[in-house]
């Protein structure tokens, strides 16, 4: 375990040389940036107003790394936080959550905690209960590139997302790791796009 957060200490910039080192960074690699893609980039809005959920019955703001975490690079990225809230793992809080998310304006949310399977671990089940349209492959890729970095415990993580209204959910792992990997690998790339294909 000693090497989990060994890329992701330095913050995003350490991150993304360390891409650009191994010649991950497929968007430029091989003609993977279609003519399709390029274009959607090119249209995607540049920011997204996010509302931030931490799921938690030990923690309050002060101490809620995750959360912080989640703020400040969606922040650096050019999003804007239009809401944050440390709120208990229950489904009623996390309902009531996503109206006021909802009520400000706010077109993705995204949940840190709650998603493993202790018994008070409800966000995925509350979440996976209210989403028109689930989208499998972000806690299928989420926890491939977590079990590179982590390696079996990895398979322990039932991160997901989908739609709900109008608004694209996510649900992150507790750990700040967790939610650095999957902000950097996932969301923040797809953010934009993801919005605009919600409104069209």
């Amino acid at each position: 375990m000693a090497h989990e957060g060994h890329d992701h200490r330095h913050g995003p910039h350490h991150h993304h040389h360390h891409d650009h080192d191994h010649g991950h960074d497929h968007d430029h690699d091989h003609g993977h940036e279609s003519h399709a893609a390029a274009e959607h980039k090119a249209h995607a809005p540049v920011h997204v107003s996010a509302f931030v959920v931490t799921c938690s019955d030990s923690r309050d703001a002060s101490r809620d790394e995750s959360g912080r975490t989640l703020r400040e690079l969606l922040e650096a990225e050019g999003h804007s936080v239009s809401g944050y809230k440390v709120i208990p793992d229950e489904p009623e809080a996390i309902r009531a959550t996503l109206d006021e998310a909802r009520e400000v304006g706010a077109r993705a949310v995204l949940f840190t905690g709650g998603t493993g399977i202790g018994r008070r671990d409800s966000t995925v089940e509350t979440l996976r209960s209210l989403f028109e349209k689930e989208l499998p492959g972000f806690g299928e890729l989420f926890r491939m590139l977590s079990y590179q970095e982590i390696g079996s415990p990895a398979m322990m993580s039932r991160a997901t997302a989908g739609t709900w209204r109008g608004m694209i959910l996510f649900a992150l792992p507790g750990s700040p790791q967790a939610v650095r990997l999957g902000l950097h690998k996932l969301i923040l790339p797809e953010l934009g796009h993801a919005v605009r294909e919600l409104t069209r």
